[in-house]
């Protein structure tokens, strides 16, 4: 970990105090949207709480700039890469191997920090980047000893035992101890520990906060239809062929289902399958709205008379967030993330999972989840409203960390 005396470094030099302080968020983006809408979302907050603090994210998001990003808030697009079924990756445009598109990753990384000179780096999820990518930079700050370093992690990462074999393979527990100075646990320790089954010492255990859930609001208005509608969405999409299949079978076997639904495939969903959705969708005349993606997807969350969707976590924050009835249907491979997401929301009353085991994935079953929605509870009446104090505790903590360097 790095040196906490305030101190600066021998090969370093101290921040000048009178400088507007800088943040850099490291969001490796191999797939989704979750890590760089995370990212943003943080950076926002930070940036409004005081006029001077500005923001860089490093995303490998292909997407990133197709986001609006609030003033002082810029991004770094990083060489993309795509990961294959059996769980390898490739770069996606430059016709370079992994290694070679890592270590210009990694150069590009460095080089950004070193000419930005952050007060703060927030990395997320992966304590050493993507292969290891982060660890010459992590290396290099901490000999410099003037930023300090904050790994954050989502309220759930996978199911334990996989999750300490994949630290473990990366050497993850070695760096979260050495390289930095806190830990942000973006949920309640009531809902989940991501933590758990991780060998991590009392000394950097004692290093986690727990933020809550990261408020979203609508940021960027737009229209919403004037009739009443229930809100699809995967996500980025990029996994969500099945539930948006199964939505689609529901509207076709029930003639009589309502609301009507609006449909936002996310980004990812592209090719062959959205055209044989979107003649589906053409068939259903009119009951079904589909749109490829929507930066503002907030407006239409709020507007929506519930929600049917994935567990991702970015989308469960904005069901909480806008008060949303939800039926989530969470993905079960590659990871156990969102069923556990799903499931314990559902425990603690805040949502409806719908769940293969016990409904079956039927037209049938998505049929009775869609029409149940306007009996849901609300999550506020689960009291969901006090689990999302993140975004100011995520303030409040970077103020105090960056102050006491």
């Amino acid at each position: 970990m790095h040196d906490t005396s305030g101190a600066p470094s021998e090969t370093g030099r101290a921040h000048n105090s009178d400088r507007p302080r800088r943040i850099m968020f490291y969001s490796h983006d191999t797939f989704g949207l979750g890590h760089l809408r995370r990212s943003r979302a943080l950076a926002s907050a930070l940036t409004a709480s005081d006029p001077g603090t500005s923001a860089i994210i490093l995303t490998g998001s292909p997407i990133a700039g197709r986001f609006t990003f609030p003033e002082r808030v810029d991004h770094v697009r990083l060489p993309g890469v795509s990961k294959l079924p059996d769980g390898s990756y490739v770069s996606q445009t430059l016709g370079l191997n992994i290694d070679e598109t890592t270590a210009l990753r990694s150069g590009l990384i460095q080089t950004a920090i070193e000419q930005y000179d952050p007060d703060l780096l927030i990395v997320d999820k992966e304590p050493t980047g993507f292969r290891g990518e982060l660890l010459p930079t992590l290396e290099w700050l901490a000999a410099r000893g003037t930023t300090r370093c904050v790994l954050g992690l989502r309220d759930v990462l996978d199911e334990a035992v996989v999750l300490r074999a994949e630290w473990d393979r990366k050497g993850a527990i070695e760096a979260t101890e050495q390289f930095y100075d806190e830990i942000w646990v973006y949920g309640p320790r009531s809902v989940y520990d991501p933590t758990q089954g991780l060998d991590l010492s009392p000394a950097t255990r004692a290093r986690i906060h727990w933020t809550g859930y990261l408020r979203r609001e609508i940021t960027d208005a737009a229209d919403t239809p004037d009739n009443p509608y229930v809100l699809i969405t995967p996500g980025g999409g990029g996994d969500g062929e099945a539930m948006v299949d199964l939505v689609l079978s529901a509207y076709e076997a029930d003639p009589t289902l309502h609301p009507n639904a609006i449909l936002v495939y996310g980004p990812f969903l592209s090719g062959e399958v959205r055209d044989a959705f979107d003649a589906r969708v053409a068939a259903l005349n009119g009951r079904v709205d589909a749109v490829g993606f929507d930066a503002r997807i907030e407006t239409l969350f709020a507007g929506a008379q519930g929600v049917v969707c994935m567990g991702g976590y970015n989308t469960f924050c904005e069901v909480l967030s806008f008060d949303q009835r939800a039926v989530i249907v969470p993905r079960t491979v590659p990871r156990l993330e969102q069923w556990i997401r799903a499931s314990r929301a559902e425990e603690l009353g805040l949502v409806r999972m719908l769940d293969e085991n016990r409904d079956g994935m039927t037209p049938a079953s998505m049929v009775r989840a869609i029409r149940r929605l306007p009996s849901q509870n609300k999550p506020s009446e689960a009291g969901a409203d006090g689990l999302l104090d993140g975004l100011e505790v995520v303030v409040r903590r970077a103020g105090a960390l960056v102050t006491s360097k």
